[in-house]
């Protein structure tokens, strides 16, 4: 079968995002409300396979539509500034010119600009990043256009990032018309929050990937399937939207492996199935369960393995299997917590927030 739909691989970008209108909307929201305010910078949180990525890259196209210059995903890296300022040069110079390609707005060499959004070699070679991310977004501003820049992967004690963080509160001071959007795992987030240079960013405005509704996976899978010309029962068809957890990238596997192994008609019986769902249970392990677990620590993965028994796991218990007291328990349910590897369902109890990875943990 052809499978049209399902992307289930890192950096592509599926056909449809599922279950995150409501918060694309809060952040459009956000892009509307006056230039400084709390809601025109964002945190995204979740682990991976949540759909950070794609969340970014939509929140860009629609940022677009109002009116906004994007510097799109960038990660995090040494060169990071200096390819923003790129990306908002490339994304905002059709906005500079005229049917003729000429110039609007402005003279030739004013602000340091020697055409269009592209500076002069002097201020290329000699301005900081902040200063050319401010004569940009002044430029862009007398064409009506904000700027918008969103960073994925967020890295702790990253001087680059404190430096573009630095330049937006810069943009914020001056009134200016821009946005910052960063997405990240929990554990990342977490240490840039504690770091007393970046205290700005504890009043950001902050979104957590929550699991997607299994009401919205299945509709999904039934819209794809029936496009694609797979034939599933609706008990079936339910079946592999629960296998998911509402995990984004599950569903691309699940979706993905069950177009593939339907037969030449594109019927998918109960064999089918469930060999679907092994294969996207085994990537998804190899993925997200074992690279998850390859950045803790060795005593977070025994904390781990202790509650990898119990659906819900009573604190008590995981300190006994660990042999240690229970205020060192707690030490790292705390840390896993912050993390986003475990959730604390009633008071005394914790249970994975990761799918698989109980099963996983069993397994090795």
């Amino acid at each position: 079968m052809n499978d049209a739909f399902f992307s289930p691989s890192f950096g592509n970008r599926p056909s449809k995002l599922v279950g995150r209108d409501a918060i694309l909307e809060t952040m459009i929201q956000g892009l509307e409300s006056r230039p400084g305010s709390r809601e025109r910078a964002t945190i995204v949180l979740g682990q991976r396979g949540s759909g950070k990525t794609v969340l970014l890259w939509e929140l860009a196209d629609r940022a677009r539509d109002k009116g906004f210059v994007v510097a799109s995903p960038t990660v995090v890296s040494e060169d990071m500034p200096d390819r923003i300022i790129e990306k908002i040069q490339d994304d905002g110079e059709r906005y500079m010119k005229g049917k003729r390609g000429q110039l609007v707005g402005g003279t030739v060499g004013a602000l340091g600009f020697s055409v269009g959004l592209q500076f002069s070699s002097e201020i290329q070679e000699t301005k900081s990043f902040g200063y050319k991310l401010l004569k940009l977004s002044e430029r862009l501003e007398e064409q009506n256009r904000g700027i918008l820049i969103l960073v994925d992967e967020v890295q702790a004690n990253s001087p680059e990032l404190k430096q573009v963080i630095s330049a937006y509160l810069e943009l914020v001071g001056e009134q200016r018309n821009a946005a910052l959007v960063f997405a990240g795992l929990p554990a990342a987030v977490s240490h840039i929050l504690n770091d007393r240079v970046l205290t700005f960013l504890n009043r950001a405005h902050k979104v957590t990937l929550e699991p997607l509704a299994i009401g919205d996976v299945d509709a999904f899978f039934s819209h794809a399937f029936k496009q694609s010309g797979v034939n599933i029962d609706a008990a079936l068809r339910k079946t592999a939207a629960e296998s998911t957890g509402g995990s984004p990238y599950l569903l691309q596997l699940v979706g993905h492996y069950i177009v593939e192994y339907a037969d030449a008609s594109g019927r998918v019986d109960e064999g089918v199935l469930q060999e679907a769902l092994a294969s996207a249970r085994e990537q998804f392990e190899q993925d997200i369960c074992e690279t998850t677990l390859a950045a803790l620590s060795d005593k977070d993965v025994a904390f781990l393995q202790a509650m990898s028994y119990d659906d819900e796991s009573n604190i008590g218990d995981i300190a006994q299997r660990m042999g240690v007291g229970q205020d060192y328990a707690q030490k790292y349910r705390k840390r896993l917590i912050d993390g986003g590897i475990i959730t604390a369902p009633r008071r005394g109890y914790v249970a994975f927030a990761v799918p698989y990875l109980a099963g996983y943990l069993r397994k090795r």
